[in-house]
């Protein structure tokens, strides 16, 4: 992460205003970008502001960093100080007459990418500041100045400088201060969400500029490298093979296949396919929309490109099944999700809505469409570990089936972990064969979905596999991503409270938990395309947004796509019977127990994906449960939050008094196509 112009504070007050806007002009020339005029304005502005401020700040050893590029949010912070003792983040609106609810929630998610992504960020606060120059005076509060990022304060262009004194002696002198040659080399790794990952890729940036917020996440470099060097060695030797990529949630799986399809190194021709039709819906919104706002393109063409490079994998087949003497020009596809392929019962099935044409599972279609290419062709195939939700879904086992069966036309490369899963349908093969050649770096075992906490998806594993003393140690190595509460107010508020500038919050729940219809959350998201781009893209006051905290998201609508906070509702669909999980099934007017070992498995798995959807915080609301409702008894909610409790889960804690509603974010932040 770097800044256009870097200086010391008493180079600032050396030079003239109109000398410092030339060279953050220079800097966006540099870039290809044209310069306004109105932009100019801005920066000689801004440089008038400051200078005063600093020079009666006495702020002349304090480094200055114009223009900071913040490259997760694809925006630049008009200024950043850096004191003895703290990183100052000013956001400037030139001739603005007041302070509006969106530019502090745009300031303050600035300060917040910083202290998340900036290794040089965690000792020292991080306090966001929006100037508004014309707004009218107002006295100064100050919050308490301590480690992390403080709210937002504001000022105008006259009350800047006495801001910044208040601050510099509000602020401790810390054991070791601030050194702003660390700070500014210090390394910048931001985590981006799907979405925002899907649209640098699709400007083709690469995942390397993107990939990890912790050194060790490189294993998702190391993945990407692979799968490159499995594609080339197929090309060159006029291969037919299948890559495997396995992981565990959130581990950057489908970051790897759309890099492979978006990136700066992209393979030419290729394309991403899912059956997960939110997650096509959600990405193709989001780019046809971001293209053509931020690119200042038309729509049409960004959204042919995004249909052509992100397509359903059943649209897919169905046309190449249809279309029987025709060889795809895509050379390699990636499959997302493709432990969710259908076996042969389930493709063959009609729907109400279209009449099946497929003869046999997904994964043998497939290789027979793609191994229509004369010479080679790729499947890269992104493998979720126990996520596994629906009937008829074939997983691992029969793509090595398939595989096996196909006379040696086709090869696999794969993890050693395919060999040795417990679950048989995780299982690709039981031995290794001589179609298969074992690579460990296509296995993801690194979490960076959740931003701060590499352990939370082993503490959901251990939680639903009735591992409580194993969930409660992995608990005690502190700061656990969980909070459980019994009060739906309280967990409303509390996501409200905790969704801090532009970070994105919102509530799920299982498709089969019916009886939070009780609760007053009967209104489920369930995956139609519109539904589920406006849930996930539009802000609050827009009530179709997932902050309006009114729809509860399913596993079908939010699998594959992520939120920054979830408020999880525990339904009766998964309770607490004789020591372990039970999962049951609403009929008429009474649960049922599941009795099929694949059904309990989808049901399990279900509360897997819904755990491991936030990248900051799940808010876990069990139900109090009522006297009177024989489909809600008390005891069997009290049970499960005593298992949370003894899997270590911190209870919710109170709150202070908030707005029943945040400030509204629609402006330059709603991201649903129009």
């Amino acid at each position: 992460m770097q800044s256009w112009v870097s200086t010391s504070g008493a180079a600032l007050l050396r030079d003239d205003a109109a000398d410092w806007a030339a060279r953050l002009a220079a800097a966006q020339s540099r870039q290809l970008r044209e310069v306004q005029p109105t932009q100019l304005a801005s920066w000689q502005a801004l440089i008038h502001l400051l200078q005063p401020a600093l020079r009666q700040a006495g702020a002349s050893r304090w480094t200055v960093l114009l223009e900071y590029d913040l490259l997760r949010l694809e925006k630049r912070i008009d200024a950043i100080l850096l004191t003895d003792r703290a990183i100052l983040v000013i956001e400037f609106k030139h001739n603005a007459a007041t302070w509006l609810p969106q530019d502090a929630a745009q300031v303050e998610d600035y300060a917040l990418d910083v202290y998340d992504f900036h290794a040089g960020s965690r000792e020292h606060p991080v306090v966001p500041i929006l100037v508004a120059s014309d707004a009218p005076a107002r006295p100064a509060s100050l919050p308490l100045l301590w480690h992390g990022v403080t709210p937002v304060l504001q000022s105008n262009a006259a009350g800047l400088a006495s801001l910044l004194q208040d601050l510099q002696a509000a602020i401790p002198a810390p054991a070791r201060p601030l050194d702003a040659a660390v700070w500014t080399s210090a390394p910048y790794r931001p985590v981006p969400t799907i979405v925002e990952a899907a649209q640098r890729l699709f400007d083709r940036h690469g995942v390397e500029d993107i990939a990890a917020a912790r050194a060790d996440a490189a294993n998702l470099g190391r993945t990407t490298a692979a799968i490159r060097r499995a594609i080339a060695e197929a090309r060159q030797k006029r291969r037919r093979l299948v890559v495997f990529v396995t992981g565990i949630p959130g581990a950057g799986k489908t970051l790897c296949g759309l890099n492979l399809v978006f990136g700066a190194a992209a393979e030419a021709g290729a394309a991403f396919l899912t059956g997960n039709a939110p997650l096509v819906a959600v990405l193709r919104g989001a780019l046809e929309r971001d293209a053509a706002a931020r690119q200042g393109r038309g729509s049409r063409q960004p959204r042919r490109e995004a249909r052509t490079l992100l397509q359903n994998v059943h649209r897919f087949l169905e046309h190449h099944i249809r279309a029987a003497d025709q060889v795809p020009h895509e050379h390699v596809v990636v499959f997302d999700e493709a432990q969710r392929a259908w076996d042969a019962a389930q493709a063959g099935r009609d729907t109400r809505r279209r009449r099946s044409i497929l003869s046999d599972s997904e994964p043998a279609h497939m290789l027979e469409i793609m191994g229509r290419a004369a010479d080679w062709s790729v499947i890269v195939a992104l493998i979720g570990n126990g996520q596994e939700i629906n009937t008829g879904e074939a997983g691992l086992a029969e793509w090595g089936r398939v595989i096996a069966s196909s006379g040696g036309r086709w090869q696999a490369v794969a993890a050693p972990c395919v060999l040795g899963a417990a679950e048989p349908a995780q299982r690709l093969v039981e031995a290794q064969p001589s179609w298969l050649a074992l690579d460990p770096e296509l296995d993801l075992t690194v979490p960076i979905r959740s931003v701060h906490h590499d352990h939370a998806a082993l503490w959901v594993d251990a939680v639903l596999n009735d591992q409580p003393e194993k969930a409660a140690a992995i608990a005690g190595r502190g700061d656990l991503p969980f909070r459980l509460t019994r009060d739906l107010a309280a967990l409303r508020a509390a996501l409200r409270h905790r969704a801090r500038g532009l970070r994105r919050a919102g509530l799920v729940c299982s498709a089969k938990a019916k009886r939070l219809r009780a609760e007053g959350l009967g209104a489920q998201l369930h995956g139609a395309d519109d539904e589920v781009v406006n849930w996930f893209l539009r802000r609050w006051p827009d009530i179709r947004a997932s902050d309006a905290l009114e729809v509860c998201a399913t596993e079908y609508a939010c699998q594959g796509l992520e939120l920054d906070l979830v408020g999880l509702a525990w339904g009766g669909d998964f309770v607490r019977r004789g020591g372990c999980w039970q999962a049951r099934r609403f009929a008429g007017n009474r649960w049922t127990t599941v009795g099929q070992d694949e059904t309990r498995r989808h049901i399990r798995n279900t509360y897997r994906v819904l755990l491991t959807r936030a990248r900051y915080e799940t808010l876990i609301f069990v139900p109090a449960g009522s006297t009177g409702d024989a489909t809600r008894p008390i005891a069997e909610a009290d049970a499960i939050a005593r298992y949370l409790l003894a899997c270590g889960l911190p209870p919710l804690e109170a709150m202070p008094d908030a707005a029943p509603f945040p400030p509204p974010l629609l402006a330059g932040h709603d991201l649903a196509p129009a």
